[in-house]
């Protein structure tokens, strides 16, 4: 099917992009979430008349974004599961698990703008994008453990490796712990803006989810027909 979009798909195009993709993709999708229109003659020419003012309300949306984005940028959240000796969770953390957490770390993030190409399944460290709007990804860490003490076993032992990584890199220890001092510093300031009252902003614009455990980017590839 040919569509033409109304606001960037990852993997697709740009708002005004006329494209061919799968009539699924479109009818279960794109076309009932508002995100494009079939690329009739009337539709292109009523979009084309109302793009000057689509443009202005997606660069106003995207601003906003990014305000709340550069708040959240880094931010590690922890969430205790229990598991296995093996490290293997009785369960999954999902999207809305990670949404959740991120809510009550002081951010309003619905699951729709979580991006997770499956659910976690073990104990560790994960690094998880956010999509604040579809031209702004942010990205988080999400600390997996069986206990709040446990994550911060974790990420003391993330810490050490990061210094015995950059020592490898550095020709000094000093230089090596500078180095990664400013990288934590950095997480410190962001993780510090976020427990303000007002970080609590939910984007006016983010991807939608077609279930808890899947980011509908991820699920549904818009591949060209």
């Amino acid at each position: 099917m040919e569509i033409v979009l109304l606001e960037r798909i990852e993997k697709l195009g740009i708002m005004g992009d006329v494209v061919t993709v799968k009539d699924g993709f479109a009818r279960n999708y794109l076309l009932p979430q508002k995100k494009a229109l079939r690329a009739t003659p009337d539709n292109i020419a009523q979009f084309e008349a109302q793009r000057a003012h689509l443009e202005a309300r997606n660069l106003e949306l995207r601003k906003e974004a990014e305000a709340v984005g550069e708040r959240i940028e880094g931010v590690k959240i922890v969430i205790v599961r229990q598991a296995s000796e093996n490290d293997q969770l009785y369960g999954s953390v999902s999207v809305r698990d990670i949404a959740e957490g991120l809510t009550e770390a002081g951010f309003g993030v619905d699951k729709s703008q979580v991006a997770l190409d499956k659910p976690i399944k073990t104990i560790g460290i994960f690094p998880v994008r956010v999509v604040l709007h579809p031209e702004v990804s942010i990205g988080v860490s999400v600390n997996v453990a069986r206990s709040a003490e446990e994550a911060e076993a974790a990420e003391t032992a993330s810490e050490e490796q990061l210094l015995a990584e950059a020592e490898a890199v550095f020709e000094s220890e000093e230089l090596a712990q500078q180095a990664v001092e400013t990288l934590t510093e950095s997480d410190e300031e962001d993780s510090a803006a976020g427990d303000a009252p007002d970080a609590a902003e939910d984007p006016e614009a983010g991807t939608e989810s077609a279930s808890d455990d899947e980011n509908p980017d991820t699920e549904n590839d818009p591949e060209k027909s």
